[in-house]
């Protein structure tokens, strides 16, 4: 798993995205500002039941911190970064312009608009690959089922996919509920690691299990079964 490039039909027109914070609005647009779509704790909680990460871990499109601070409640060293500004982290970050990595495993849920989640695997593949670090992307299911990444998924294959269910990636607290639409949206923890060949193993995480903070017996419970 070297060669990372971006195929062409991947590409879009260099579209200019503003530094500015998202302001509280009445009017909930087609696509939110900065793709601002927060990650809710019990998908960042899932993923580490089943996922053990030795060392740092850069959270590059950090937004408010929903994933970041999740990962340092469970006693990871976290470095956050973002483009915009939210309150969280580094601003001003563009993860895509990095040279290297900021820690040794990358954890985020990338934008995905104008094929910036394609990008951001892309790069974090490119980046990991010197540090010996995993990449862990919530993405769309939809993007595993797309006729112009079925190609580059066979050529570069995660170690791990994990559906995830009943979460929405929805900022309540700006925008109000979400349409409806976007509560039918799916999503699936990609994981890459090191020297992975073949197919990539598949399981299904429940959102609703990790909604509330977990006890201590389960945590114990879930590090003793998660994959090195």
């Amino acid at each position: 798993m070297t060669a990372f490039a971006i195929p062409a039909s991947w590409r879009e027109p260099t579209v200019s995205r503003s530094t500015a914070p998202v302001r509280p609005v009445r009017h909930v647009p087609r696509r939110l500002p900065n793709e601002f779509y927060p990650t809710p704790p019990e998908a960042t909680r899932a993923l580490l039941s089943v996922e053990r990460f030795d060392g740092d871990i850069w959270e590059p499109a950090c937004g408010d911190g929903r994933i970041a601070r999740v990962l340092a409640e469970h006693g990871h060293t976290v470095v956050a970064t973002d483009l915009h500004a939210y309150g969280h982290g580094e601003a001003q970050v563009d993860f895509l312009r990095q040279t290297t990595t900021r820690a040794k495993h990358i954890v985020t849920n990338p934008p995905y608009g104008w094929g910036l989640a394609d990008r951001f695997v892309v790069h974090a593949l490119e980046l990991t690959a010197k540090s010996g670090g995993k990449v862990a992307m919530l993405l769309n299911m939809a993007s595993l089922a797309h006729r112009q990444r079925t190609a580059w998924w066979r050529a570069n294959p995660p170690a791990r996919l994990y559906a995830i269910d009943d979460i929405v990636c929805w900022p309540e607290d700006r925008y109000g509920p979400p349409p409806a639409h976007f509560t039918k949206h799916r999503y699936v923890w990609a994981v890459w690691t090191q020297q992975h060949n073949g197919p990539s193993a598949f399981w299904w995480l429940s959102g609703a299990e990790f909604r509330a903070p977990i006890s201590k017996s389960l945590v114990k419970h879930f590090n003793q079964r998660r994959l090195p």
